[in-house]
């Protein structure tokens, strides 16, 4: 998208569209760890300001997806394998935290929506819908959050979530790892549904240690 003059978008939608687009170009690998950041480039790719590009970079930078070089500017944040496993590890502890709560918290109308969103990834998987299915799995995990009311935690899942959302995408990306994924997750989601606080803290613990094991195996493969 480019536009010039008027046609720019400016102020606080400007920015959220870089901030979604750019993290979703990072995450699908249309934009790769450690390519250099321009905010012209920026601003000229997805129709803002340069202003507008600078403040995205900001919040990105903060939330450790991005970083700024002195006297090179901004790129891409190269997550490496053993820093991607650390981080994985913690969102194992906190994922499983969030899943006991919300079994234990969770209204029928949130269940309801957790199933319903399930019921959209199936069909994604059976569609080979990567990119769907991917932004299905966030849309799971902000309602297992919601459901949970422990705000600490999900602030915390927040903060980690972008610096290895890449590594997750890759993950699915292999043969049959949706499938694993949407088998672990539906897991889960009974368990939340049945009341099983100790299946739900389970569940959502060996799917994050299937990613962990991927990264794992990836790395050892290069």
């Amino acid at each position: 998208m480019t536009g010039t003059g008027a046609h720019l978008l400016r102020g606080v939608q400007a920015r959220r569209v870089v901030e979604q687009r750019l993290r979703e170009d990072i995450t699908r690998g249309a934009v790769v760890p450690g390519q250099r950041l321009v905010e012209p480039e920026l601003g000229e790719r997805y129709g803002v300001t340069r202003n507008s590009a600078r403040l995205a970079l900001d919040v990105l930078i903060a939330e450790g997806l991005v970083e700024r070089i002195p006297h090179r500017g901004a790129r891409v944040r190269v997550v490496s394998p053993s820093e991607a496993v650390a981080i994985l590890e913690c969102r194992q502890v906190l994922d499983g935290l969030l899943a006991r709560k919300a079994a234990q918290n969770a209204t029928v109308g949130e269940v309801d929506r957790l199933r319903a969103t399930l019921e959209r990834m199936r069909r994604a998987v059976a569609d080979q819908e990567v990119l769907v299915y991917s932004a299905l799995v966030q849309e799971h995990h902000r309602l297992l959050r919601e459901s949970a009311r422990q705000p600490m935690a999900s602030s915390l899942v927040e903060g980690l979530q972008s610096r290895i959302a890449r590594h997750q995408f890759r993950f699915l990306l292999r043969p049959g790892r949706a499938r694993q994924s949407l088998d672990g997750l539906a897991r889960v989601v009974d368990a939340v549904a049945e009341r099983r606080a100790d299946a739900a803290e389970s569940a959502a613990r060996a799917h994050l240690q299937a990613v962990i094991d991927a990264v794992l195996q990836e790395s050892t493969e290069r």
